[in-house]
């Protein structure tokens, strides 16, 4: 199921239109409009004519802040654009040109706010598309926890197997109006155990051992060649789609990578000492419980 959505007065509601991509194409270029000679408005460029404008246009709605956010004090000043020509509802806007062709030039505003009555509304998936990516990296994603074999405390020289426990999340976001849906997939992992050394990305979340495997080289594992404390922090990369209004998942361009809280390692050394005989033929030896304090 595909949708076109046009965003009628915000402070109001949203309309469906539903309008196949293969009809429209996937969304209105800034170069789409021009100032008419004979009325002076913005209107569409009609197929087949040559744009001789030396700026293209865009419009923005009359209140939006960006993503999802609109300016509550001018939402209850803005325009009502009802009785278009046709009888139909428009849209607030406000209208903004930059010189066509120029590297680096800004969009500035030109004209407005006015109402624009238009047959054919502005597909909004494209610019949900562009800042999708933004609005994922920015999500509060959780990337997971790391579980160290064995923990607190481990010994140097001992491999001390690390993984992640990670899930896939979800989250629900407004974007230009729009209920976007986003996934987000946990796909590779990057250790830093703390002492310099680094292990990932890889895909590879490791796994638990069972207790008396605990020493086994795991491909997660890491062996330290000092005491102390370290701090283990573990960073996931996600992948992740979204889907506007219900519809069909699309996936988003790039990776987000998220870090976990550092998990602290404390590394002991270990002692060993060779002995004759043992605690029950000599009750006074080291380590054993009558030995003297």
């Amino acid at each position: 199921m595909t949708l076109l959505l046009l965003v009628v007065t915000p402070a109001i509601a949203v309309a469906d239109i539903s309008l196949g991509y293969e009809e429209r194409g996937l969304g209105v270029g800034a170069d789409q409009w021009v100032i008419d000679e004979n009325s002076g408005q913005l209107t569409r460029i009609a197929p087949g004519t040559v744009n001789a404008d030396p700026n293209e246009y865009k419009y923005e709605l009359q209140c939006h802040l960006g993503g999802g956010d609109f300016d509550t004090p001018c939402l209850a000043r803005q325009l009502e654009c009802k009785d278009g020509p046709d009888g139909e509802e428009g849209i607030p806007v406000t209208w903004l040109s930059r010189p066509r062709g120029v590297p680096g030039a800004v969009w500035a505003h030109h004209s407005g706010p006015t109402c624009l009555f238009d047959a054919r509304p502005e597909d909004l998936l494209p610019r949900i598309a562009a800042d999708i990516q933004r609005e994922f990296q920015s999500l509060p994603v959780n990337a997971g926890t790391v579980v160290a074999q064995p923990s607190p405390h481990t010994l140097r020289g001992a491999e001390t197997n690390f993984f992640a426990e990670a899930a896939e999340q979800q989250f629900d976001v407004t974007m230009f109006g729009q209920q976007v849906h986003i996934v987000a997939t946990p796909v590779q992992y990057t250790w830093d155990y703390g002492d310099g050394t680094v292990f990932g990305p890889q895909p590879s979340m490791g796994g638990p051992l069972p207790q008396d495997r605990w020493g086994e080289k795991t491909r997660t594992s890491h062996a330290y060649g000092a005491t102390g404390d370290f701090q283990v922090v573990l960073t996931t990369t996600f992948q992740g789609t979204y889907s506007v209004n219900a519809g069909p998942p699309l996936p988003i361009p790039g990776q987000g990578q998220f870090s976990a809280p550092p998990q602290t390692v404390s590394v002991w050394r270990s002692l060993t000492r060779n002995y004759a005989d043992d605690c029950n033929t000599n009750p006074q030896g080291q380590g054993c419980p009558g030995a003297a304090r």
